[in-house]
């Protein structure tokens, strides 16, 4: 991991394809210029379904201000449950299913759920919370990325 940190102290989000339940593809390249929420989460996982309203509710108060959120299915979870759990919830980003496992591996080889990391602008992870973060101040971190230019 010792490679990823640049020279400011910040980590270089990993290269990552994430696939997404549409079949099409987003890699960690398409994210530079947003700020972006990438939540590794699973259906079967009691906080990360408690956090998805949270998750929902900060993409839509910041997704016209450059903000972005890349939800990622665990690889042990049924594709089936995931698509069945977005569309009843009716989510308004981007979900990706890890089928291989191989993004959780890139990103710090995750393993807990749910695992958030906030990506800046410039493609660089500005935090990583294990467990629900606290909104109130994810919030301000997001105001404070998306004013930097």
């Amino acid at each position: 991991m010792a490679g990823l940190y640049g020279c400011s102290g910040t980590q270089i989000a990993p290269n990552s394809t994430f696939v997404l339940l549409d079949g099409s593809k987003q890699t960690t390249a398409d994210m530079k210029g947003k700020v972006t929420l990438v939540n590794f989460w699973a259906t079967s996982c009691v906080t990360c379904v408690a956090e998805m309203p949270k998750i929902t509710s900060t993409y839509n108060k910041y997704k016209t201000q450059g903000y972005d959120t890349l939800a990622v299915a665990m690889s042990y979870d049924p594709p089936s449950y995931v698509v069945n759990y977005s569309q009843s919830r009716q989510l308004p980003f981007k979900v990706a299913i890890d089928n291989t496992g191989a993004v959780a591996k890139a990103w710090g080889n995750v393993q807990l759920t749910p695992t958030t990391y906030l990506v800046n602008k410039r493609g660089e992870i500005v935090k990583q919370y294990v467990g629900e973060p606290d909104f109130a101040a994810l919030h301000q971190l997001i105001e404070k990325l998306l004013a930097e230019t």
